[in-house]
């Protein structure tokens, strides 16, 4: 086909030997598969930012740390350049994921560059060699189900010890390759140390996959993975390999009233202490 104008200059630096066909169009980005050597690889061609349809809202971005200082500023002020620097940081966001995440041994697109605005990474394929479907394409036994749904799940986990929430997981942006789903689009993955949404976003991520995979396997709906995973994580218990319930039972033990107020008032009378010390050290100085 044709190549595109966006991709030239990764068939000019020898990246790319061939643009075989458009895979997809979204909202975000247009998907090419190509030819590297004798690989075939995705480039996904992330849009402009007037031309795409999703916000780059601020509940994704919180907790995303900008190094360079100067930059930070001008993306605060939203300056142009601000607007320009917080475009790009955007656009790099997923590219950083997927290199984090797939060092993590999270099922995810291999990357292997990014380059004026477009992605290229591994192509996703099926037992013959063309691009996996997405999992909302895909009719699933019981016992499929409740395996694609685990194997998610420790996804999921992964994912969290590595520091990121997808957030916005579903069974649009997920794909089945031979063995299983793979997790795709993740330019609004959100630190999860660092951002106060991070759990919602987490257990609606989990809810999603579980609203999904309860149409095959409908023992699956009575399970609460979100938060027993939050918790662990919250709780500084989740590893990779931590083994998972689906259960859930928040602790609903009484606060020992009068133990709290002695907390505070023995807290208070300490800082008064150190106060009048101080107070006194001052008056010796003069």
């Amino acid at each position: 086909m044709k190549i595109p104008k966006r991709l030239q200059p990764l068939v000019e630096d020898g990246m790319i030997d061939e643009v075989v066909t458009q895979l997809m169009s979204g909202k975000e980005a247009q998907v090419y598969v190509v030819r590297c050597g004798e690989a075939l690889r995705c480039a996904k061609v992330f849009k402009e930012a007037k031309q795409r349809s999703f916000k780059q809202a601020v509940q994704y971005q919180e907790g995303r740390r900008e190094r360079n200082t100067r930059r930070a500023r001008a993306m605060a002020k939203k300056t142009r350049y601000g607007q320009k620097e917080q475009e790009q940081a955007w656009l790099t966001a997923e590219v950083d994921a997927l290199y984090r995440l797939a060092a993590a041994g999270v099922r995810v697109p291999q990357p292997h560059g990014f380059v004026d605005g477009v992605l290229l990474m591994d192509m996703i394929q099926d037992a013959e060699g063309a691009a996996a479907p997405r999992l909302d394409d895909v009719e699933l036994s019981a016992e499929q189900a409740i395996d694609y749904h685990a194997q998610v799940m420790r996804d999921v986990v992964r994912m969290l010890c590595a520091g990121l929430v997808h957030g916005d997981l579903s069974e649009f942006n997920v794909l089945v390759d031979t063995q299983g789903p793979v997790i795709i689009d993740l330019p609004q993955a959100v630190d999860a140390a660092g951002n106060n949404s991070a759990a919602s976003m987490l257990e609606r991520d989990v809810d999603n996959m579980r609203r999904y995979f309860g149409r095959f396997a409908p023992t699956l709906l009575e399970t609460d993975y979100g938060k027993e995973i939050w918790a662990l994580y919250a709780g500084g218990e989740l590893q990779p390999d931590t083994p998972l319930t689906g259960c859930f039972t928040p602790d609903t033990s009484e606060v020992d009233v009068d133990q709290l107020l002695d907390v505070i008032e023995d807290a208070r009378e300490e800082h008064a202490e150190r106060m009048a010390a101080l107070a006194d050290d001052q008056r010796d100085d003069d």
